[in-house]
């Protein structure tokens, strides 16, 4: 799910600023389904998947707040999901589901990437950073990105909820 502007691009910049090269490969999200290979025929089950998921949830309202990392296990540092949790677990559930079942390496946890695989140093900094990041905002949808050649990552198709 996007994480509009202008909290996306505020995020975005930090993200560059600590020189994390995915910065700008990567828009402002938080993922429900990390990224997953699929042969091009699947496609039409998967876009009729997507849409039904999202007919039978309906828009909510997400609160960004603080920090949190996932170290020792990752060299992650992100901004919290506070309010719209429990909603990004529900359709995380759906989405991971029919066509896109598949086992996580972690369990699903919703959250907004500031500073990833950067030095300890650059990621407390990060973390110091994003303490005070706070952003409200509705949430109408979701979306699908694929990875072009270029290696950057570019919104695809976009699902509104019923």
């Amino acid at each position: 799910m996007s994480v509009p502007d202008p909290y996306g691009s505020a995020i975005q910049d930090a993200r560059a600023g600590h020189g994390d090269p995915q910065a700008r490969s990567i828009p402002t999200h938080v993922t429900l389904l990390p990224p997953t290979e699929v042969p091009a025929e699947l496609l039409p089950k998967i876009e009729e998947h997507l849409a039904a998921v999202a007919a039978a949830h309906r828009p909510f309202r997400m609160l960004l707040r603080g920090a949190g990392t996932f170290r020792p296990v990752s060299p992650v540092v992100y901004v919290r999901v506070e309010e719209g949790a429990q909603e990004c677990r529900l359709l995380e559930a759906d989405v991971r589901s029919g066509p896109l079942a598949r086992e996580l390496a972690f369990p699903y946890h919703p959250h907004v990437t500031v500073a990833h695989g950067l030095p300890d140093d650059v990621l407390d900094q990060a973390y110091e950073g994003a303490r005070g990041f706070r952003a409200s905002f509705q949430v109408p949808g979701f979306g699908i990105s694929r990875f072009d050649a270029d290696e950057v990552w570019r919104p695809w198709r976009s699902y509104s909820f019923g």
